[in-house]
């Protein structure tokens, strides 16, 4: 059973001081369940096919490489781990791409979000190759005033220089905008750098429970966050 929520993670934001809502994508507004079993399952099984590995050495092995990465770039970057692993990484999560799934109620929120005249932009840690995949499939574009992937700033959302970058792409006022995201981490670097609004999602990956978060107000799905 889910522990209740205090009253603060459940505050929903003051959608009146609003004026630029910051999305993330993965967990956000697309189920992260296809990420989570691409790394934690597809891969290890191609990766040991390759090596002779049953998927539980394969993972074994795998899962050290990948935790030393979280947070940085290249964590990101099907380039990088292409490389790394010896592997067409774009071609391995194309034979996966029927799991990509839009989040239930994220293209309600998203529609809500530009008929009340707010900017509505992506913010993500995708790699371009990921991401024009995930929205050759959703056509999330459609909702959005900008998609900006870390990548093109050579810093992860992780990081201040992040929202440093972002800020002079898009001009916005920290003190009148929102982030939803599902990346604790993520979220701590937002609320240092000022962004007013956040918002944890508790549940990212659709096949798992959703998780317990007092840090941040939190939410299931996009529906609780309805202007």
């Amino acid at each position: 059973m889910i522990a209740s929520m205090p009253a603060s993670a459940k505050r929903t934001p003051d959608w009146s001081s609003i004026h630029t809502v910051f999305l993330d994508m993965d967990g956000t507004l697309l189920d992260l369940h296809f990420d989570n079993h691409f790394w934690l399952e597809h891969v290890p099984l191609r990766y040991g096919e390759r090596h002779g590995l049953t998927p539980a050495e394969a993972r074994q092995e795998l899962l050290p490489r990948f935790r030393r990465m979280e947070g940085t770039l290249q964590w990101y970057c099907l380039d990088y781990w292409s490389r790394e692993l010896d592997l067409d990484i774009l071609t391995l999560k194309r034979e996966l791409q029927h799991l990509i799934r839009v989040q239930p109620h994220a293209e309600e929120f998203m529609r809500q979000v530009r008929q009340n005249d707010r900017r509505l932009v992506l913010v993500t840690n995708a790699h371009a190759d990921a991401l024009s995949l995930k929205l050759e499939h959703t056509r999330l574009e459609v909702y959005l005033d900008r998609i900006v992937s870390s990548h093109s700033f050579g810093t992860p959302k992780e990081t201040r220089a992040f929202w440093e970058r972002l800020r002079e792409l898009e001009s916005f006022d920290p003190g009148s905008s929102f982030l939803a995201d599902d990346s604790l981490s993520v979220l701590r670097t937002a609320r240092d750098y000022g962004i007013r609004e956040l918002v944890a999602m508790r549940r990212p990956d659709s096949r798992r429970p959703a998780g317990d978060i007092d840090e941040f107000p939190s939410v299931e799905t996009l529906a609780e966050l309805m202007l």
